[in-house]
């Protein structure tokens, strides 16, 4: 999967808001935190992800347990490898946002479980399903971690917890929710409360 982004160039706004105490994403500010090993389940989806992609190297198997959905997966992805960022994040939001959603106690005989990709495209998922699937998917398309973050936050007119994927287009945070079939600013979205985000460099607690 692709690098990092070089310093200085499309900073996201939440990695500047909490040294300069402006606001962040959805109005909030975030503390940084290096160490992501309280996150097990984040770690075993990205793990499981690395491993996954290596079937791709192996022929399509209809029938399989694992079908040809990467091989599907990835031709999505071949399709939009030279297009641009808004129409990248407009497919994956709504290809992601076909799956059924299913709750993880109904999905796997447990209350709360991270899906990677293949997982989720076997057996569907819940919103952080969605929104892991939507991450690694820009990943593989070479949008950098750094401008990406798998969100954790509190529906305040649902009261529940949730998960969405924001994403920094150079000028703003997008959000690509399995609630939402738009992608859209962070800013036009009042009820969400973040509690803490994640990417594959750290995560940060939102205040």
């Amino acid at each position: 999967m692709a690098g990092g982004v070089g310093a200085g160039i499309l900073v996201p706004s939440w990695a500047r808001a909490a040294g300069s105490g402006g606001a962040g994403l959805f109005g909030y500010t975030d503390v940084r935190r290096e160490n992501s090993s309280r996150f097990p389940k984040w770690k075993g989806a990205l793990n499981r992800t690395f491993k996954e992609r290596e079937s791709l190297a192996r022929p399509c198997r209809p029938g399989h347990i694992s079908g040809c959905q990467m091989h599907e997966w990835q031709s999505l992805l071949d399709s939009l490898g030279q297009t641009a960022l808004p129409a990248q994040l407009d497919t994956i939001n709504r290809e992601m946002n076909r799956r059924k959603y299913v709750l993880d106690p109904v999905n796997w005989g447990v209350k709360d479980y991270w899906a990677s990709p293949a997982q989720f495209f076997r057996k569907n998922g819940d919103c952080e399903d969605f929104s892991i699937a939507k991450y690694m998917s820009l990943r593989a398309l070479g949008i950098p971690a750094a401008r990406m973050r798998v969100v954790v936050l509190n529906d305040e007119n649902l009261r529940i917890p949730h998960a969405i994927l924001a994403v920094h287009d150079g000028r703003d945070e997008l959000v690509l929710d399995n609630q939402i079939s738009q992608v859209v600013s962070h800013r036009l979205i009042r009820h969400y409360r973040p509690i803490f985000s994640i990417n594959e460099e750290g995560w940060w607690l939102h205040r």
